[in-house]
């Protein structure tokens, strides 16, 4: 029963993140730019139903694009399409010791503590500055569905949370890592709660380089470098 309740947790909290990768590779999207010397052709695909999850995380569809030579564009004409951006998710996870549960309200003063906000999704973040849409990792509670209740927080009991860094941020990939990972070790120290690694083992020396090192070549990968 105890590896479901976990599995079940887990999953929570996926779908938090999934959701929340999703809406920032929106965003990245909106802000795309048009292509020089080309006009877009106006489309009605905008009153279609949405297409599937799987074609929307394979790549972003954008509207038929058809180059600026005084010609009318043939109707059989192939549309163009952006990749989406590489992106890449390192999660850590900080449980209370002993099967216990961190009260609601002292994990709530612990996050505030390290400078996080409770922000888009119910979630806490710890952004760059004042900007609230330069996210460089967020935090969401193992309990389903990953959001904290603030009108409720003094009565619930939290196992522990997931902090998760989403890869391109704002900031240089390793100092984002080894600035979630200070923020982790805060929190676990002030909780009295253990710190673990994505797979649920604890966060050894040699699993925070690999990590730092998977990260480093992520950064350097054609797709980002370029």
């Amino acid at each position: 029963m105890d590896g479901l309740r976990w599995l079940l947790l887990l999953f929570g909290v996926l779908v938090v993140v999934g959701v929340y990768v999703y809406s920032r590779r929106n965003e990245t999207t909106e802000d795309e730019t048009p292509i020089p010397g080309r006009r877009v052709e106006p489309t009605l695909v905008a009153d279609a139903d949405p297409e599937p999850a799987e074609a929307r995380d394979a790549a972003v569809a954008v509207p038929e694009i058809v180059p600026d030579v005084g010609a009318t564009a043939e109707p059989d004409e192939e549309a163009v399409s952006v990749p989406s951006p590489a992106q890449k998710i390192v999660t850590l996870r900080l449980v209370a010791k002993g099967r216990a549960a961190f009260p609601g309200d002292e994990l709530i003063l612990s996050l505030r503590g390290i400078g996080m906000r409770h922000g888009k999704f119910g979630i806490y973040h710890r952004v760059d500055g004042d900007d609230e849409n330069r996210t460089i990792f967020s935090a969401a509670s193992l309990v389903e569905p990953g959001s904290f209740d603030l009108d409720n927080i003094r009565e619930q009991t939290i196992p522990g949370i997931s902090l998760f860094l989403v890869l391109p941020c704002p900031l240089d990939g390793v100092e984002a890592f080894d600035m979630m990972v200070e923020a982790a070790r805060t929190l676990a120290q002030s909780l009295d709660g253990e710190l673990l690694d994505e797979s649920g083992s604890t966060l050894s020396i040699q699993r925070e380089r690999y990590m730092r090192e998977e990260i480093v070549q992520f950064t350097h990968s054609p797709q980002i470098a370029g």
